[in-house]
C-alpha cells in the first residue's frame, strides 16, 4: 500500500499551481474572436419635397428723382418738362405751378421775376403761361434733360438754348400744335402749353437725374434752428414770403401780403425752400443775367427748421451741390422744392 505523505502532497500543489496560472496567462493572450456584426435592415428611401418659393410680384413704383418721393415705375422713365413761366401780375393765378417738382425764380428787367418751372412726376393737362427765355435759363435747365418750353426770346439767347441738350419746344415753332392761346388772358399773357401731350410726344427723351440729394426718412435731418419761414426780396418791386404750416407740412407762399394761388383756386406751397444768393451779371443792358456757374452763401429751410449752406455749380449741365458747414452735402426733405435766386443787391430773412 503507498503511503501519501504530507510533504509529497504539498509538493503537488506546488507543481500544479503553476501550470494553472501558465495556462490562465495563456487564455488571456490569445486572440478574441471578433463578434459577427448583425445584419441591419435596409432603410427605405423618405421622399423629399422641395419648397419653391412664389415669385416676388414686380415693382409698381420708382424713386422719383425730382422730388424723392415715389412715383409709378412706368412714368419714372419719361423726360422731365422745364418752362418758361410768367409771373408779372396779369399773368396770375398761373396753371400748374402746384404740380411741379422743381421751381426756380429768377430776376428779370424791371424789376420783375420769372419762373423755370419742372414737371417730370406730377404732370398736368396744361401750364402756363409761358414766356420768352433769357439768358441764365440755359445754366438752370441745362442738368435736368428732356424738354424746354418757352414762347420765343432774343435769337442771341434762343441760340444759347438751342446748344444744349435740350429739347427746344418754341411757340410758333414745330411744337406749336402743343401750344394754344387762352381767351381767359391777354396777350402776351396768354400762352398755354398742352403739357401732358407733349411730354408723352416725347417719351422717348431720357429721364432727368437727380439734382438734390433727398432724406430716405421723411424730413430732411437738419442742424439748424427752429424757423417760421423765410422772406426774400429780389427788388423793391418784387417781395415773396414762406411761411411755416404745422399742419399741412409745408412751406406756403405769398407775393405782395397775398396768398399766391394758382388757377382754379389753392395755395402754392412747398416742403423745401432754398434760397441762393447770387450775382448778377449786366453784360446784357437791362436784361439781368443771374450767374449759376460759381458759388455763395445760401439757406434751406424744411420741416420747420432752417440753416445755411454754402452752394455750387462747376458748369452749366452740372446740377446745384448745397453743404453745411462741415462740408456734408445737405438732404432735402421728399416732395418738391422751390428755389429763389435771389441777387446780393436783394435782402433775405430768415424768421
Amino acid at each position: 500500500m503507498t503511503r501519501i505523505t504530507a510533504t509529497s502532497h504539498l509538493r503537488r500543489r506546488r507543481i500544479v499551481v503553476p501550470m494553472l496560472l501558465t495556462v490562465a496567462l495563456l487564455a488571456a493572450c490569445s486572440p478574441q474572436a471578433e463578434p459577427t456584426p448583425s445584419a441591419t435592415p435596409s432603410e427605405t428611401p423618405r421622399a423629399t419635397s422641395t419648397f419653391t418659393p412664389a415669385p416676388s410680384p414686380p415693382p409698381t413704383t420708382a424713386a422719383a428723382p425730382l422730388r424723392g418721393t415715389e412715383m409709378p415705375i412706368g412714368e419714372a422713365s419719361r423726360p422731365a418738362l422745364s418752362a418758361k413761366i410768367d409771373n408779372q401780375i396779369d399773368a396770375r393765378p398761373q396753371w400748374g405751378l402746384d404740380r411741379t417738382d422743381i421751381v426756380f425764380e429768377e430776376l428779370v428787367e424791371g424789376g420783375l421775376t420769372r419762373y423755370v418751372a419742372v414737371w417730370h412726376s406730377d404732370v398736368p393737362a396744361k401750364i402756363g403761361p409761358v414766356r420768352s427765355i433769357r439768358p441764365m435759363d440755359p445754366d438752370i435747365a441745362g442738368p435736368l434733360g428732356g424738354i424746354i418750353a418757352y414762347s420765343g426770346g432774343q435769337e442771341r439767347f434762343v441760340s444759347m438754348m438751342k446748344k444744349t441738350e435740350l429739347h427746344n419746344a418754341v411757340h410758333g415753332g414745330k411744337d406749336d400744335r402743343f401750344m394754344y392761346r387762352t381767351d381767359a388772358r391777354q396777350a402776351p399773357h396768354n400762352v398755354i402749353l398742352r403739357a401732358d401731350a407733349i411730354v408723352d410726344h416725347y417719351d422717348a427723351l431720357d429721364a432727368p437725374a437727380s439734382q438734390f440729394r433727398y432724406s430716405p426718412s421723411g424730413w430732411a435731418p437738419l442742424f439748424g434752428r427752429a424757423s417760421k419761414g423765410v422772406d426774400v426780396r429780389f427788388s423793391p418791386a418784387s417781395e415773396r414770403n414762406w411761411r411755416w404750416n404745422g399742419e399741412k407740412k409745408a412751406y406756403l407762399r405769398s407775393q405782395a401780403g397775398k396768398p399766391d394761388q394758382v388757377a382754379g383756386g389753392g395755395r402754392i406751397s412747398a416742403k423745401n425752400v432754398v434760397v441762393l444768393e447770387v450775382d448778377i451779371d449786366w453784360r446784357y443792358g437791362d436784361i439781368p443775367k443771374t450767374v449759376m456757374v460759381g458759388k455763395g452763401r445760401g439757406w434751406v429751410s424744411t420741416g420747420g427748421s432752417a440753416m445755411g449752406v454754402t452752394w455750387s455749380k462747376k458748369s452749366r449741365d452740372s446740377r446745384i451741390v448745397l453743404r453745411n458747414d462741415a462740408g456734408t452735402e445737405v438732404r432735402l426733405a421728399p416732395g418738391n422744392t422751390w428755389v429763389e435766386l435771389v441777387p446780393k443787391a436783394g435782402s433775405v430773412t430768415v424768421l
